[in-house]
């Protein structure tokens, strides 16, 4: 064999799979109580979670008369972070807001 021609010959075996595995989703939850205002939980809900005035006020709304109040559906690191957020905003601000989240 000549030297500018290998002895063997090389083969790339590249296998992709089409499937695409999303990541658990966690719903983030607002909690009703006795002390923090509907006015600081709709400023939460626009702030926190870039809802508009209409459905932060419905959202609101649900919080207040349910006593629970969906604010979105997140991936689990936006989810407690969204979480950890809204708390300390809230103990920032003399309120004792409960934010929660659970896997959907």
């Amino acid at each position: 064999m000549s030297e500018s021609q290998p002895e063997f010959e090389e083969q790339v075996v590249s296998e992709t799979s089409d499937e695409v595995i999303e990541p658990p989703l966690f719903k983030v939850l607002l909690h009703n109580d006795d002390y923090t205002t509907m006015e600081f939980v709709v400023e939460v809900l626009i702030t926190v979670f870039r809802k508009s005035a209409e459905e932060a006020t419905m959202i609101m709304l649900n919080v207040h008369h349910q006593g629970i109040g969906l604010c979105g559906v997140f991936p689990y690191e936006l989810a407690e972070t969204k979480v950890e957020t809204v708390e300390a905003f809230a103990r920032e601000r003399g309120f004792p807001l409960k934010c929660t989240m659970e896997k959907e």
